[in-house]
């Protein structure tokens, strides 16, 4: 058990199996390598913005999201080399992948970065933030509209 007073969530306890290592850190903090998904516990797994906590700076807080609930089957191409360090096992269901949300002070100007998901490896909890030279994706992808409209459609 590993315990973190954060800037956001105040002190948590992360267990050991709940610590995701990005050997190479993430892009533009190459030093921060241990990381766990913070979520709304009411919400469980479905809730839609997690945070991604890092354990060594615990000021640095991340908001990220599943790419599909924006992006029905989104699909990144990556070099395979580029996969290894999360191992072999990474069919669909043994992967986890999010993308980077900026929220401005105007919610409606949010963005996702599908340009460069992060990718989690459930088996073993490496992970690896890469950067898709696929030109379908863009750094700043709007997504408010496009929440509003699915909430319209579920209500």
């Amino acid at each position: 058990m590993v315990e973190v007073n954060t800037r956001i969530f105040g002190m948590i306890a992360i267990e050991e199996d709940k610590i995701i290592r990005f050997d190479h850190g993430i892009l533009g903090f190459p030093d921060l390598k241990d990381f766990t998904l913070i979520f709304n516990e009411e919400k469980g797994a479905d809730s839609s913005i997690k945070w991604l906590q890092s354990l060594q700076e615990p000021a640095f807080a991340m908001p990220v999201m599943n790419p599909d609930l924006v992006i029905p089957g989104y699909s990144p191409n990556f070099a395979a080399d580029l996969l290894k360090p999360l191992g072999d096992n990474l069919d669909s269901e043994n992967i986890l992948m999010f993308v980077t949300v900026t929220v401005p002070k105007d919610i409606t100007k949010t963005t996702v970065n599908l340009k460069a998901p992060i990718i989690v490896s459930v088996e073993n909890r490496k992970a690896v933030q890469l950067i898709s030279d696929d030109e379908a994706y863009s750094v700043k992808h709007a997504i408010y509209d496009e929440i509003m409209a699915q909430k319209t459609v579920q209500a």
